[in-house]
């Protein structure tokens, strides 16, 4: 099935204008807030990447906004976890990769990342992989158990 144009721009728009789930800013606000440095990670293009967090009015919070077209490999791929590190002048495993998808969490750990994995409806970890760092049903708890860790 092929797209039209305009169709295409449409549903690239839409993408661009997606709203947060409803805990994540305040959590975000609440890392922020305490000194935890905070970058995105994404397959998506910087362009798009950028566009979806000041949409849902995020981008601020955001130290960096990395994208895997920078290093040409999109995730599970090493290169793009061991991308953000480098930018951010940290050790991987300094690094807490925080997603709702096993695929991504399982590629951060490989790469030498911590990982969070978020359990939104219909995501399950995969049962081969690693156990993640922190398995949390919210970015609340997320941020509750990274502050904990880091008082």
């Amino acid at each position: 099935m092929e797209l039209s144009e305009d169709r295409l721009r449409s549903v690239l728009s839409r993408i661009m204008q997606l709203p947060p789930h409803r805990e994540v800013p305040g959590a975000l606000r609440r890392l922020a807030g305490a000194g935890v440095r905070l970058a995105a990670l994404t397959n998506s293009t910087q362009q798009v990447a950028e566009a979806q967090l000041f949409n849902a009015g995020l981008d601020q919070l955001f130290e960096q906004v990395l994208s895997a077209d920078t290093v040409r490999r999109l995730k599970p791929a090493r290169e793009p976890y061991l991308m953000a590190p480098e930018r951010l002048g940290v050790d991987a495993a300094q690094v807490l990769l925080v997603a709702a998808h096993a695929w991504d969490v399982a590629g951060a750990m490989h790469a030498g990342c911590a990982a969070a994995f978020v359990v939104r409806p219909g995501m399950v970890l995969d049962p081969l992989a690693p156990e993640p760092d922190v398995v949390a049903t919210d970015l609340d708890e997320v941020a509750n158990a990274v502050l904990k860790q880091a008082a």
